[in-house]
Formats: structure tokens, C-alpha cells, sequence
């Protein structure tokens, strides 16, 4: 299935960080007027429609935006290596024409970019709007109980209450309170300015964090990233290496502090399906938020691209959640009950925003995470050499999407061979027009499907090839190969 990365291109990041969660809430003042049938004042400015481009918030895929957004992906041009291009248009899930994410190759088209301040003027008029309401109902609140008590109706107060609360081990607070800690917000700033916002977490000691490809991207070439804590404490980074196949990316903090506490890594492979899942990030800007939900299905083959023009698609064998996942949550931790991490999200499939299409998209409890297995080995690469390594079979397959199976194609990539001379492939017998139908024990239905299942496993691994051939099935034993690099 083909999905959006969660987030589109966004204006140029502010220089301050998204608010502090301890920051001091802005002036009612500055809000929209309360609601609950109280007329507004005459000084209150009428509230923004759907269309009012000053406020109202700029339009996302498995990449969209908001003053702190998230990262888009960089395109670039296609060339004649693997990975192949973006698969051909198909079918959206969603009402023909609505603009969601969709099938294979379902068309997204980007919103214009918004000014930061729109969003962010938005975003605070919601909160203060809610502080407003708060209040009212707070002054009503009193009135009753001054006059319940007049009339000798009393209350009860609870034991405990706030922080005197245990908080016990595998709880969401308990998780929550040690993972956010080794959480990050990242900034990233291109060389002309554009950029967004995404999240990351602690590796290791050194000050390495794993985020996703897509939410540095555009800082890769002489842009600017940083990444700050839920404390406040913000870094400068430097890009260590990003995979843009696999859409798993590594930063490094500068002058990195000694007392990193890098999360614990758990085992995907052994997630089951059901299994509780805990999602970190900061959607539509709104850094260290917690959502939770189940592990919704494994191995769920998934294509995601920034849908620019010449843009290349990252496969994953993914998890799939339903933990609320938004633009702003990539490259954000997945977590289990017990706090290990599980996956990176990384991608959501989305349906129209029901305002005429141009809203930005947003969860509808379909997201999509890489399994930390993969990217546990895609980070240790790129800290060691800076450059991803892909496992490869040695042959050019179809992107279309089909139930039939991966079929090799009769011509490769630029005009190249479609299976590569003295590859796996070759070596193995395979032919063009040979489809493809099971790698293992793992059904494949088409070429994004047996791509996503390759990369989940590391050049010379044997793994055995079912295949259809003139109407005839054939089964054959093969050790896949390497490729270096993106390009």
C-alpha cells in the first residue's frame, strides 16, 4: 500500500523552539471569545474560518505543516539505481479526488506555504480560546457550589490526587516519564531557508539520534539543524548519514551532554499483534506529546514519498499502530508497555480533512512505523561509515500494483538489464517475466511488497525464492547481495 510521509514542504522554521510544556500560557487577552453563549466583546476579532489564509493552517503525505510542521522529504532526480522511482498512480482509498493518501502513487499536491506565524497564531487562539471557556465554566462552577451550599449540599475531596499518585512500572505515565526525557524535537533548516520540524531519540552516549531521512533532509546540504529536549536545552547537530531507501536518518548533538540516557532498544520481530504501543513526538509543533494504541498489524508493506516531482519512495516491512500519529510525529519513538522501543514512525495513511480538500492531513488511527530491528542495523552503518547498505537480489521488478505476485521486469531501470549478469538473481536461474510470489515463508503480492521484505534482512542472508513461470511454480535458494549508498 502506498501512504504519505506525515507532512508536506512548510515555511521557514522560526528560530525559537516550540513552547516549553512549563512555558506560561499566553494572555486570554489575545484569544478568540469564550464560547457558551456569551456574546463576544465588541473589542474580540471575529474567529477564522476554514478559508481564512491569515490563521487558518496550511494544507500535507507519508510526509505537513504548521509553524514547527515537521521535515519534508528532499526530492531528487530519478536515476538508473535502486531503489527504483515512485510506482505508477492507483486507486485512493479515499473519495476520488480528495487529495488523501491513497494507493499506489495516489497524486498529493502540496499546499503553498503559509507564514509560521499563521499557524502558530492559530494554534495559540485554539489554547487560549479553551482557557477562556475554562474559565467561564470555572465562575459558573463557583456560583453553584456557593449556592449548593446555602442549601446544605456538600462535596467529598479525593485521597490523592496529582503527583502523590504512584505512578506504577509499565503504566503510560511511567513509560512516558522516562522515555520523554531521552526524546528530542528537531529543527530543520535548508540553505534557502525552507525547513520543519520533527522528532528523534537518543542512541547512544555519544549524542547520536535516530530520526527519520525525511525530517532532516532538507538540512543535508549546507542547512542547519537542532535539536532540543523537553527540558529546554537545545543543541546545534550535524547530519552523521541518512538512507533515504530505508527513510531512517542519524544526527549527532554538538558539545553533547555526559548524562544521556539512550532508550532501550526492544525486539520487533517478537511484537505481536494487539501488543500495546506508546507514540513520543511533536505533531503540528506541539513537542513531547504522548498517544497511545495497539499494534494494529505486522509486516505491512508500505511505500511512502514526499509526492514532489522525481522524488524516490522509501519501502518498509512496517508495524502498523493506531496510536495517534501526526505531521511532527516522524522519526519519533514507538514504544511498548515496558518502554522499549519497537519501531520509528514514520509514515500515516490519511482521508480528506472534510473542509474542500486543502486542510493538512492528519491521523485516522492508521500509522506506520519502522521496525527497530531494521533500523537498529540501517543507524549502526551509518554511524560506522556514514553510507546505508542495501541487500539486493540483483533484478528489476514491476511497481504496479497487483495481487499476482513481484514480476521481473523485461528491461531495468534506465535501460539496464533486468536481471543483473553474475547477481542473486542470475545466479539463481531467475528470468524477466518470472513473477515472484513468496521470499520464506512471506507471501509477496507485488514488487513494493518483495522490495520492503528485502530490506528487512542484511546482504548474505540466504533466503528461498518461490516463483511462477509459464504457468508453472518453482522454488530456488538465494544469497542476497549488496549495494552502497542511495545513488
Amino acid at each position: 500500500m502506498s501512504t504519505e510521509n506525515e507532512g508536506t514542504a512548510v515555511p521557514p522554521a522560526p528560530s525559537a523552539p516550540p513552547v516549553p510544556v512549563d512555558s506560561p500560557a499566553a494572555s486570554p487577552q489575545e484569544g478568540t471569545a469564550p464560547h457558551g453563549g456569551t456574546p463576544a466583546p465588541p473589542s474580540a476579532p471575529p474567529a477564522a474560518g476554514p478559508d481564512d489564509a491569515s490563521r487558518g493552517p496550511a494544507a500535507q503525505t507519508h510526509p505537513a505543516a504548521g509553524p514547527y510542521g515537521y521535515g519534508s522529504r528532499q526530492g531528487s532526480a530519478p536515476d538508473a539505481a535502486w531503489p527504483p522511482p515512485p510506482p505508477p498512480a492507483g486507486p485512493a482509498f479515499g473519495p476520488a479526488g480528495d487529495g488523501s493518501g491513497g494507493g499506489w502513487g495516489s497524486s498529493y499536491q502540496p499546499p503553498a506555504p503559509k507564514s509560521g506565524r499563521g499557524r502558530g497564531g492559530l494554534i495559540a487562539a485554539l489554547l487560549i480560546a479553551a482557557l477562556a471557556a475554562g474559565g467561564l465554566g470555572g465562575g459558573l462552577g463557583y456560583t453553584l457550589a456557593k449556592d449548593g451550599d446555602e442549601t446544605g449540599s456538600t462535596t467529598v475531596s479525593a485521597s490523592d490526587t496529582g503527583g502523590s499518585v504512584k505512578r506504577d512500572d509499565g503504566t503510560v505515565a511511567a513509560v512516558a516519564a522516562k522515555a520523554l526525557p531521552s526524546t528530542v524535537t528537531i529543527e530543520a533548516e535548508g540553505a534557502g531557508g525552507e525547513g520543519g520540524t520533527g522528532t528523534g531519540f537518543v542512541f547512544d552516549k555519544q549524542g547520536h539520534i535516530v530520526t527519520n531521512n525525511h525530517v532532516v533532509a532538507e538540512a543535508v546540504d549546507g542547512g542547519r539543524l537542532t535539536a532540543t529536549f523537553p527540558d529546554g536545552k537545545k543543541y546545534d547537530a550535524e547530519v552523521v548519514g541518512h538512507a533515504q531507501g530505508y527513510d531512517v536518518a542519524v544526527i549527532k548533538l554538538e558539545n553533547a551532554p555526559s548524562d544521556l540516557k539512550p532508550l532501550p532498544l526492544g525486539d520487533s520481530d517478537k511484537v505481536a499483534v494487539g501488543d500495546s504501543t506508546i507514540a513520543i513526538g511533536a505533531p503540528f509543533g506541539l513537542s513531547n506529546t504522548v498517544t497511545t494504541g495497539i499494534i494494529s498489524a505486522k509486516n505491512r508493506p508500505v511505500a511512502s514519498s514526499d509526492g514532489s516531482a522525481g522524488s524516490k519512495a522509501s519501502y518498509m516491512s512496517a508495524l502498523q499502530t493506531d496510536a495517534s500519529i501526526n505531521p511532527g510525529n516522524s522519526g519519533g519513538p514507538l514504544l511498548d508497555a515496558r518502554g522499549n522501543v519497537i519501531g520509528i514512525n514514520s509514515a500515516i495513511q490519511s482521508a480528506s480533512n472534510g473542509l474542500g480538500g486543502a486542510g493538512q492531513a492528519g491521523s485516522i488511527g492508521l500509522g506506520f512505523a519502522i521496525p527497530v530491528n531494521q533500523a537498529k542495523y540501517v543507524a549502526q552503518q551509518l554511524i560506522k561509515t556514514g553510507k546505508p547498505v542495501y541487500a539486493k537480489i540483483g533484478a528489476s521488478v514491476s511497481l504496479e500494483d497487483t495481487a499476482d505476485g513481484a514480476q521481473i521486469t523485461d528491461q531495468g531501470v534506465g535501460g539496464s538489464e533486468a536481471v543483473e549478469q553474475g547477481g542473486p538473481a542470475d545466479k539463481a536461474g531467475l528470468r524477466p517475466g518470472d513473477v515472484i510470489t513468496k521470499l520464506d515463508d512471506r507471501v509477496i503480492d507485488s514488487g513494493p511488497t518483495l522490495i520492503g521484505e528485502i530490506w528487512t534482512h542484511q546482504p548474505g542472508d540466504k533466503v528461498t525464492v518461490t516463483y511462477e513461470r509459464d504457468g508453472r511454480q518453482h522454488t530456488v535458494e538465494l544469497t542476497l547481495g549488496s549495494r552502497v549508498g542511495d545513488s
